[in-house]
């Protein structure tokens, strides 16, 4: 599927070639039609070398050196990359000196605080990424504390803090390269890492963030290194991502399976990201306890009665949309 109206109007079919009840079909399509027009606006920020353009390619195969295009003069330092309904805004971060971290600064300021044609802030999540081979982050957290928190507005949610290279955090040592992991003592360096940015932040902002580590992958000379929790920073964007907007993501995420294989061990970051695109295309269905939990059988082997959001049992009908969604992953997963 080339866009995100292909992915809705698979969706559309299979509804409507169902034998749920015509009331029940007319509200999830209603909210299938809301999904079409809807745009995410994606801002990646972090300071030079953190890796932000192999943390985008990997995520979603994009070539940033062609799909850039041009942006407001005003903010010229911002790259902006266009993948269907997905925008992704790729913002310098501070220490490049005290002129140029001025003029980010300011630009990302304005960014932050533009808006939609709905009044509503145009940037869904920022996506600070760290550099986890860096001992000095100083220039981030200046970034996240001075910059990016004070001007979100109310909803302070909408930050994810990510430290790249984790292979790199002990100057390579403890990663084990056959598996593609980190050895304990290295997990338990990084863990550490990820809890004094958690703590950090909290005591400068008063924010509360869940930083994770990661690493975007790269090549050493001819033979390439695989991304390692690439699938727990996918999570991550998605959950944080405004329910009615989750769907956009599916069409523009890396096809290549390799980049999904290593991830550690702590969840089920592939059925949680169903679970939250089934959640984004069911939560306005508004389907009753009435009816809830014998829709599954309509749907054949699609559907079966699962799940419970803010109350609401939406059961067979969420069921049937997750296994809609997992056939759509099916092979990017390995199911």
């Amino acid at each position: 599927m080339k866009n995100n109206q292909e992915f809705i109007n698979k969706m559309e079919h299979d509804i409507e070639s169902s034998a749920l009840p015509e009331a029940i079909k007319r509200k999830l399509i209603a909210n299938l039609l809301l999904l079409k027009g809807r745009k995410v606006n994606l801002l990646i920020t972090g300071a030079t070398g953190c890796g932000k353009s192999s943390t985008i390619n990997a995520l979603f195969d994009a070539d940033v050196s062609k799909v850039g295009v041009g942006v407001d003069p005003e903010t010229m330092d911002i790259e902006r990359y266009e993948l269907g309904n997905l925008i992704l805004w790729d913002s310098p971060g501070l220490g490049d000196g005290k002129e140029a971290d001025n003029r980010h600064a300011r630009n990302l300021t304005k960014k932050l605080l533009e808006r939609d044609s709905d009044g509503n802030p145009l940037i869904d999540l920022v996506l600070v990424i760290l550099d986890g081979s860096s001992r000095d982050m100083g220039t981030s957290f200046e970034l996240i504390s001075n910059v990016i928190v004070p001007n979100l507005g109310e909803d302070k949610g909408r930050i994810l803090v990510a430290v790249n290279q984790a292979d790199m955090a002990m100057k390579g040592r403890g990663w084990d390269r056959e598996n593609n992991k980190p050895e304990p003592e290295l997990e338990s360096f990084l863990e550490e890492k990820v809890e004094s940015v958690k703590r950090r932040i909290k005591e400068s902002t008063g924010v509360d963030v869940d930083p994770i580590y990661y690493s975007a992958g790269y090549k050493d000379g001819d033979k390439p290194q695989r991304p390692y929790n690439l699938t727990k920073l996918l999570y991550q964007i998605i959950h944080y991502t405004p329910k009615e907007k989750r769907t956009i993501y599916v069409n523009n995420i890396n096809r290549k399976r390799e980049m999904w294989k290593d991830d550690d061990e702590l969840k089920d970051y592939r059925n949680s990201i169903m679970d939250d695109i089934a959640e984004s295309i069911s939560e306005c269905a508004d389907i009753g306890a009435d009816v809830g939990e014998s829709l599954g059988s309509c749907f054949g082997s699609f559907g079966r009665a699962v799940g419970r959001f803010g109350g609401r049992i939406i059961g067979g009908a969420f069921g049937a949309i997750k296994s809609c969604v997992k056939s759509v992953f099916g092979g990017l997963f390995g199911w």
